[in-house]
């Protein structure tokens, strides 16, 4: 009642301890799910691994099928291209759920 604004401002800010239980938002954490959401969004994550490797593979299996065929490359080539699309397209999307799992609750 009777203290300086300074004091009052002091006992307003957070501490670090009060800082690394609250998300991006702002929503205060639990302590007990606190690291769930992090787990979570680690397992997503092993998929874009899988693509990775999916990507891979589909590159090796276009230069063996130009070192048999090569009068076939403009054609494997371009189903190379869209079946990498997919690919990346699953990479995003996975990287999207990893982001909301991060940022649930």
């Amino acid at each position: 009642l009777f203290t300086s604004p300074a004091l009052q401002a002091q006992k307003t800010t957070a501490t670090p301890a009060q800082a690394l239980t609250t998300t991006g938002l702002g929503a205060p954490l639990s302590k007990r799910n606190a690291g769930v959401s992090v787990l979570g969004c680690a397992i997503a994550m092993v998929a874009v691994g899988g693509c990775a490797q999916g990507i891979g593979q589909l590159f090796a299996a276009l230069v063996v099928g130009m070192a048999r065929n090569p009068s076939m490359k403009e054609d494997l080539f371009t189903y190379t291209l869209i079946g990498m699309g997919f690919l990346e397209f699953l990479a995003i999307v996975v990287i999207l759920i990893a982001g909301l799992l991060l940022y649930s609750e």
